[in-house]
């Protein structure tokens, strides 16, 4: 039982990183053709160029910052 209580945790930190690595691929092409100034300066700066270029993302990108309340 004590086994199976510490596996769960384990997983859900596995997927919610897998999850998270999934939205940078799919912004990644954006950010590095849109922000390419703003990369080095942290994912706060990097997301509001992004949301500053919205209309010229890609239909993914967009997608993923509706998802996450963007």
């Amino acid at each position: 039982m004590t086994r199976f209580l510490f596996i769960i945790p384990i997983a859900l930190m596995t997927s919610t990183a897998f999850a998270q690595q999934q939205g940078q691929d799919v912004c990644a092409r954006d950010a590095s053709r849109f922000c390419r100034a703003h990369l080095g300066e942290g994912d706060q700066v990097v997301l509001a160029c992004l949301k500053q270029h919205r209309a010229r993302l890609s239909k993914g990108c967009q997608a993923l910052l509706t998802r996450h309340g963007q």
